[in-house]
C-alpha cells in the first residue's frame, strides 16, 4: 500500500489529538468554578459526564453497529468534529452547570466514535502484529490522560479558554487527517445491516467471553488508580511532612510513563504471545494494589515513587493486549461492535470502582484501601486463565 508506512503514526497521532478532549475540561475545572461560580460539587458532576457521555454513546454505536456499517475513517471525523464543536462549547460565557455538563456530556458521547473506532481502524489494517499497533494507540490516549495535569500547570501561563480551543484545534485536525490519510484497511469486513442484537450475541463466544472478562477486571483497577494518584501523592505528604512533591507534574509522569508500557508490552507480545503477555502484565498491576499499604510506610520517597512509577507502567500495559484480543476473537464483520461493547462495559465499571474508592475515602484514612483494587485483576486473571491453561507455554 502507498501510504502503509504512514498509516500506523496518522493513526495514533490523530487518537492523541482527538483524545485530548476527553480530559481538555480536567485541566482547567478550578478556572470553571471560579469563572462560573459553581459549587465545589460541580467538579464531580463535570468529570462524571464525559464518563456518562462516553458510556452511553458507545451502547448507542454499538447497538446500532456503526463502526462496522459505515467508513470507520469518516465515523471517526464526524464525531471529532462534533466532540471538538461541544468542547468548544464551554468557554461560552453565558454557561451554568447544566449547560457545562451537557457540552461535557456530548463530548463524552462523540468520543464513543474516536477511541474504539481508532482501535477498528488499526484492527483493519495490521491483522498481524495488531498487540504491537494497539500499543501505540493506547500509549497516545495514556498521553492524553496525563495531559490535564500538565494543563493545570500551563493555565498559569495562558487563559484557561485558550486551553480547550487548542484541544478543539487538534481534535479537528486528528479527524480530518484520519480522513484524509487512512481510507479503509485490507481487512475491514463491512456489516450489511443493523444487528441489534449483537450486544449480546458476541458473548455467546466462550474465547470472546473470556478476554472481555479478563478486560473489564483491568479496568476495575486502571481509572480509579488514574483518578487518585494525585490523592496517593497527597496523602504521602501529610504522613511525611519533610517530603514535598510537585503533585500535578508527578501525577503527569506517573500517568505518562504507561505510554512506554503499552509499547513494551507490544512488543513483548511479539515475543511470548498476546494472551500470556496480557496475563503476566495483569499480574503484575494485581500485586502492586495487594503491597500498596506497605509502599506507603516507607520512610524512602524514592522507593515510593519508584513503586507508583511501576504501578503506572503495568496498569495499561494490558489494556492494548486485551483489546487485541477482543479484536482477534471476535466475528470480522462485528470487530468494531465488540470493540465498542467492551469499551462501554468496561467504562461502566471504572465508575463503580471510583465512586467505591471515593466513599471508603471518607470512611477512612487508612492506606490498605487501595487493596481494593485488586478484585478487578483477580476475577479478569480467573477469566483469562480458563483459556491461558494451555497458552502459557507456547505463543498464542
Amino acid at each position: 500500500m502507498k501510504h502503509s508506512k504512514l498509516i500506523l503514526p496518522v493513526i495514533v497521532f490523530s487518537q492523541f489529538c482527538c483524545t485530548s478532549l476527553w480530559f481538555a475540561g480536567n485541566g482547567v475545572i478550578n478556572d470553571l468554578v471560579i469563572s462560573f461560580d459553581l459549587g465545589v460539587s460541580a467538579l464531580g458532576h463535570l468529570t462524571s459526564a464525559v464518563q456518562f457521555g462516553f458510556i452511553i454513546g458507545t451502547l448507542i454505536f454499538a447497538i446500532l453497529t456503526i463502526a462496522d456499517r459505515f467508513p470507520p475513517s469518516k465515523v471517526f471525523l464526524v464525531s471529532a468534529l462534533l466532540g471538538s464543536l461541544f468542547n468548544l462549547g464551554v468557554i461560552w460565557e453565558a454557561n451554568n452547570l447544566l449547560s457545562l455538563v451537557t457540552l461535557r456530556f456530548f463530548t463524552g458521547f462523540f468520543l464513543a466514535g474516536i477511541y474504539p473506532v481508532g482501535m477498528k481502524i488499526a484492527a483493519d489494517y495490521y491483522e498481524k502484529g495488531l498487540g504491537k499497533s494497539l500499543g501505540f494507540l493506547v500509549g497516545a490516549l495514556v498521553l492524553g490522560t496525563a495531559f490535564p495535569h500538565l494543563l493545570s500547570e500551563m493555565t498559569l501561563v495562558y487563559s484557561w479558554k485558550s486551553v480547550l480551543i487548542t484541544t478543539s484545534s487538534l481534535g479537528v485536525l486528528g479527524g480530518l487527517l484520519m480522513f484524509i490519510l487512512v481510507p479503509d484497511g485490507p481487512f475491514r469486513k463491512q456489516s450489511k445491516r443493523t444487528d441489534l442484537s449483537a450486544f449480546f450475541s458476541v458473548f455467546r463466544n466462550l474465547k470472546f467471553r473470556s478476554v472481555a472478562f479478563g478486560y473489564f477486571g483491568h479496568m476495575w483497577e486502571l481509572y480509579a488508580f488514574w483518578a487518585f494518584i494525585p490523592i496517593m501523592l497527597k496523602k504521602y505528604n501529610v504522613e511525611h511532612p519533610q517530603v514535598i512533591f510537585n503533585i500535578p507534574l508527578l501525577s503527569f509522569l506517573i500517568i505518562g510513563v504507561g505510554a512506554m508500557g503499552c509499547l513494551f508490552g507490544g512488543y513483548l507480545s511479539q515475543v511470548l504471545g498476546t494472551k500470556r503477555t496480557a496475563f503476566m502484565v495483569l499480574l503484575l498491576s494485581c500485586g502492586c494494589c495487594l503491597i500498596s499499604p506497605w509502599v506507603f510506610t516507607s520512610e524512602f520517597e524514592s522507593l515510593f515513587l519508584g513503586f507508583l512509577m511501576f504501578w503506572g507502567i503495568v496498569v495499561i500495559a494490558d489494556s492494548p493486549l486485551l483489546s487485541t484480543l477482543v479484536a482477534q476473537n471476535a466475528p470480522a464483520e462485528m470487530k468494531g461492535t465488540a470493540l465498542t461493547i467492551v469499551n462501554c462495559i468496561g467504562y461502566s465499571i471504572t465508575i463503580i470502582s471510583i465512586q467505591i474508592m471515593t466513599m471508603m475515602i471518607k470512611l477512612t484514612d487508612s492506606n490498605s484501601i487501595y487493596v481494593i483494587l485488586a478484585l478487578g485483576p483477580i476475577l479478569g486473571l480467573i477469566a483469562l486463565r480458563r483459556k491461558t491453561i494451555g497458552v502459557l507455554s507456547h505463543k498464542t
